[in-house]
């Protein structure tokens, strides 16, 4: 992680502000076209989840303000950004998990069905390898949400981003996939969650950028 020279930093009078907050998080909820995307995944046979959980993570790696954290006081920007998502289990319970990024979708996927697969036989909540360069994130496949919240525990002072997917909803020809953002506000603004909507549906889309 490079350390941010905070005193020569654009969002200096902005993290000097949020940084003290009980609650430093803002969330916003927004829907994706996932219709190409979905077409894909049918196409070539491989998991929906990984590829979506790919292009969210092509996303966040393109975003400064995704790739911000605070460590003692200090704000540090990841040279890359990682998945700690939520896997199920398989006895209706889930794992966390840990998941190196990687621009290239096939050595991605192998890392995802690798850890898909270990999580199949683990007892303890936490990967044996947890840290924060990390998005936290987890698929509620079940209900088409229009707002979420996480569980928090304030004695820690948590910087990671936060992103959440649920069911898929038909809607004017097209198939969408509600996502929900939250980020810590002394690294990230709305604007920031703006440009990765845009990023992520890029990816989505199967456009570069």
């Amino acid at each position: 992680m490079k350390k941010i020279d905070l005193d020569n930093w654009k969002r200096k009078v902005h993290f000097q502000f949020f940084k003290n907050f009980d609650e430093p998080f803002h969330s916003l909820t927004f829907t994706v076209d996932v219709t190409q995307a979905l077409q894909h995944a049918k196409k070539k046979n491989i998991s929906f989840f990984n590829f979506y959980t790919h292009a969210c993570l092509r996303a966040v790696n393109t975003l400064e303000g995704f790739k911000y954290r605070i460590k003692n006081n200090e704000v540090y920007l990841c040279e890359q950004v990682n998945i700690s998502a939520t896997l199920p289990k398989g006895d209706g319970t889930f794992r966390f998990s840990y998941v190196e990024f990687h621009p290239d979708f096939k050595k991605f996927n192998k890392r995802m069905q690798a850890e898909k697969l270990r999580v199949q036989t683990q007892e303890t909540l936490f990967p044996p390898r947890n840290d924060d360069a990390v998005i936290h994130f987890s698929a509620l496949p079940w209900v088409s949400f229009t707002a979420l919240t996480h569980a928090r525990d304030y004695s820690i002072r948590d910087s990671v981003p936060k992103i959440s997917v649920g069911g898929l909803c038909e809607a004017n020809g097209k198939t969408l996939m509600p996502v929900s953002v939250t980020v810590h506000h002394a690294l990230a603004d709305g604007n920031d969650i703006g440009l990765f909507k845009m990023a992520f549906e890029q990816f989505l889309q199967l456009k570069e950028s």
